[in-house]
């Protein structure tokens, strides 16, 4: 029996090996121009933008260069539209706000597009659609009337299908039809992030890792920052630390959740097997309260399926025959597939299920994607890095919103597990 890897699929990719090329922590400066906290998507779209515009750069990372959920997470790219709905989103901000919100959520999808074409980034970019499958027939009709309200709203494009054309789309029985999307798609997310580094490493930008961050303080107009027993100074700092925000950030640890996100790949599977799974190449969802995404490898020779899971430690033993089993109960055809590897990540949640960037005591910042990072993060930390800049093609239409936290929240979400295992049994029920 083979043994399941601990470790992302997509770290066993040459091209991510090869990008991490991080500097030892001692070799830090003892003073830069603008430091970074953070080495993923966020963090290297930003540092990306700042050298570009001439400014010096250095990134670190507690771990290594895309530790976090940027090389962990399931590479499906959409608009990454707000949890809330229209009607939440609606009843939140009003209408107009509504609707610029979900303008920016589509520019996010067309930011990441842009960026892998002109940087020519080869990162298995497949634009294939998504498909997200009903598990009831009540879902299928809600999702259609919220697919009408944001075509309205933005353009949203999307094709209903109905449960008699759905194996046209997936090879799989249990849903009462559902949504494609068709400008959504997936890509590699271990060689998106190398390219990302390969990017910023031929600006002169510098990477240190591991070299993790311990304090941070003003000092005067720049900010005097603990790395390791360490000290520098620099003159701006982006903190992009997302999911991973810990104690020597209170301000932002308080204000991010941290859900724990497990994956599992399948060993290669035959040609025709991957075909009849997905017809067109195409990613998928299921419309459950329990998020699950999963989607063919690159390679189109595997699927990769992920979930929440209910608790926070990272406990494959746990995590995979849970995935595994709810795999097969949308591919029965998979019950005797072997899985090679399973992995988990902490994604980022907010209190108004909305990313934040600005300023807080003088550190710019951009995180809490909501579970949607892979457009939302590259497109919000180039934001950030414009606004540090001073320009003003940094306005986003999330300037200015709270980023609200919750009594007595210090980052720890001990309510999680009970409010997933609540939101499993709603799925079960159906509602």
């Amino acid at each position: 029996m083979q043994q399941i890897q601990r470790h992302p699929y997509w770290w066993d990719d040459v091209a991510y090996k090869a990008a991490q090329r991080a500097k030892p922590a001692e070799q830090l400066p003892a003073t830069v121009g603008t430091l970074v906290v953070g080495a993923g998507y966020s963090g290297l779209s930003a540092a990306l933008t700042l050298a570009r515009a001439g400014r010096e750069v250095v990134v670190i990372d507690a771990q290594a260069i895309g530790f976090g959920c940027s090389a962990r997470n399931g590479g499906n790219i959409g608009p990454s539209f707000h949890k809330l709905g229209m009607a939440g989103l609606t009843h939140a901000f009003g209408t107009t706000k509504a609707h610029a919100l979900l303008h920016e959520s589509m520019n996010t999808l067309q930011h990441l597009k842009n960026l892998i074409a002109t940087e020519n980034i080869d990162c298995g970019l497949h634009l294939n659609g998504k498909f997200s499958g009903a598990p009831s027939p009540r879902k299928y009709e809600t999702a259609a009337r919220e697919a009408e309200l944001l075509n309205k709203a933005v353009g949203l494009e999307f094709e209903m299908v109905s449960q008699a054309d759905q194996r046209n789309e997936i090879g799989s029985d249990r849903y009462h039809g559902g949504i494609v999307y068709p400008n959504d798609g997936h890509l590699h997310p271990g060689r998106y992030l190398a390219g990302l580094a390969e990017r910023i490493l031929a600006e002169g930008v510098r990477i240190f890792a591991p070299a993790r961050m311990t304090g941070v303080k003003r000092d005067g107009k720049g900010f005097e920052v603990d790395v390791g027993g360490q000290t520098l100074r620099a003159d701006q700092v982006l903190i992009a630390t997302n999911g991973y925000s810990g104690p020597e950030l209170p301000f932002f640890q308080k204000r991010v959740i941290p859900i724990r996100s497990a994956m599992i790949a399948t060993e290669p599977l035959p040609a025709a097997i991957m075909n009849e799974l997905s017809p067109k190449g195409r990613s998928f969802n299921e419309m459950s309260r329990v998020v699950l995404y999963f989607r063919p490898s690159p390679d189109k020779k595997r699927m990769v399926f992920g979930g929440r899971t209910f608790g926070q430690a990272d406990r494959p033993n746990r995590y995979a025959p849970d995935l595994k089993r709810l795999m097969t109960r949308i591919f029965p055809q998979l019950n005797d597939t072997a899985i090679t590897h399973a992995w988990s990540g902490t994604v980022a949640y907010t209190f108004d299920h909305t990313p934040h960037l600005g300023t807080h005591d003088g550190l710019h910042y951009a995180m809490g994607y909501c579970g949607s990072g892979v457009g939302r993060s590259t497109y919000f930390g180039h934001k950030a890095a414009l606004k540090m800049l001073g320009s003003k093609d940094g306005k986003t239409e999330l300037d200015g919103l709270e980023f609200p936290t919750r009594p007595f929240y210090t980052g720890n979400p001990w309510f999680l597990p009970a409010i997933i295992r609540w939101h499993s049994m709603m799925d079960r029920f159906g509602v």
